[in-house]
């Protein structure tokens, strides 16, 4: 040792303490042993989330590591060795995170007791009789074995919320998952749910369904308030209050770059009706029936989901209603359906149709005539222009009903 820097003489060596004279053990005993109960006064008088809470299992946890870390520092003095244990400073850790604290707190108590212990040491310099460098080693003892212990401790509160994590992830897959299944939960049911999954019930909800791949980056984005997980291999959300201030704008925001469903807004005890909804809806979209990217709210296509809710009884729709259409030329067929379209979004109304149509009003009337023979009757009888405009809808769109119409 030379101008009060600690040299390492055997260059095996990786420990601080080893180079701190070993008599400074002796020596040191009673005034580091006597500082214990000073140490953890001083914690709970500066440290606020510790000043109530030293009767308890983190109180006990605590005391045990003063303690044993006095002891151990003194044993390790003049030593190569490396720290025999460091349960006590791992568990500590873990106590902090299943008490709700963050490790500010802890790091705090660390830093004070190391403050604590060298304030003494440095009082009582007269007595132990250590040369100036043995006491800069020893300074540097002191603060490396504190970051060990911290670091220990760090790794426990890492441990319990990696186990933490891993249990509310699996907790909220059960609740997402049974609120999936139909019928929905009973309220008691759902209220053990939610709560093992730390979801408060919320007053109204709504699906949420996108690729399984997108969750992830999805829900990072969104509110911390939902529910989420993976059920049948597509992700589904359920987003609390869907339809509150802001609510709608911060979805499409968390969605920027991919695509989902939402279901109807409905309250908990009706859950299934939103995932069915959901579901249904995300079947069309991915089918490319329901445009767009982004958020897909399914309340804006009511009539496709409708239509496609049965596809055989949609396409024997097609087929009845638009059998006279069957019967014609592809080029006539074409050019009626055209004409009937115009015609039925203008509300009958043969000026609007033929401006639609970009065709003189007479030329709507002649086709009209025709097609009403056509269709004997139908298309005077408001249901059968209902059900005539449903089965245009039906059969434009593709699938059972495009094949029905297609059908010669």
């Amino acid at each position: 040792m030379s101008d009060g820097v600690c040299e390492v003489t055997d260059a095996s060596r990786r420990h601080p303490w080893a180079d701190v004279p070993e008599e400074a053990r002796d020596r040191l005993r009673p005034v580091v042993l006597d500082a214990g109960d000073e140490i953890i006064a001083t914690v709970r008088a500066e440290v606020a989330e510790y000043a109530l809470s030293m009767d308890g299992e983190f109180g006990r946890r605590i005391r045990l590591g003063v303690s044993v870390a006095l002891d151990q520092f003194l044993d390790l003095l003049g030593t190569d060795e490396a720290l025999p244990d460091t349960r006590v400073y791992f568990e500590l850790g873990r106590v902090e995170h299943r008490h709700g604290r963050t490790m500010d707190a802890l790091q705090s108590a660390y830093r004070i007791g190391s403050r604590v212990l060298w304030r003494r040491i440095a009082a009582s310099g007269d007595d132990h009789g250590l040369e100036p460098d043995a006491i800069f080693c020893l300074a540097e003892a002191l603060f490396a074995y504190i970051e060990q212990l911290a670091a220990a401790s760090v790794s426990g509160y890492a441990y319990e919320q990696s186990l933490a994590a891993g249990s509310r992830q699996a907790r909220q897959h059960a609740l997402v998952e049974r609120l999936c299944r139909a019928p929905g939960p009973e309220a008691p049911e759902l209220e053990t749910l939610a709560r093992d999954a730390g979801w408060p019930v919320p007053r109204s909800v709504a699906a949420l369904v996108m690729a399984e791949e997108s969750l992830g980056t999805a829900c990072r984005r969104m509110p911390p308030d939902i529910a989420a997980s993976v059920v049948d291999r597509v992700g589904v959300v359920f987003v609390p209050d869907p339809d509150g201030p802001g609510r709608t704008d911060a979805l499409a925001d968390a969605l920027r770059g991919t695509s989902a469903v939402l279901g109807p807004t409905v309250a908990p005890e009706q859950v299934p009706r939103t995932v069915t909804r959901a579901r249904a809806a995300w079947s069309l979209h991915l089918d490319g029936q329901l445009p767009g990217e982004g958020l897909v709210r399914s309340e804006d296509h009511l009539l496709t989901l409708l239509l496609h809710a049965d596809v055989t009884l949609t396409a024997d729709l097609v087929a009845q209603r638009l059998e006279p259409l069957r019967r014609m030329t592809a080029a006539a067929r074409d050019r009626a359906v055209t004409t009937l379209t115009a015609w039925l979004d203008a509300h009958g109304d043969v000026a609007e149709a033929a401006t639609r149509l970009h065709v003189h009003p007479q030329t709507v009337r002649y086709r009209l005539a025709r097609l009403k023979e056509a269709f004997a009757g139908v298309l005077d009888d408001p249901v059968g222009r209902l059900e005539v405009a449903l089965a245009l809808r039906a059969g434009s769109a593709g699938g059972a009903g495009g094949s029905a119409l297609a059908e010669g």
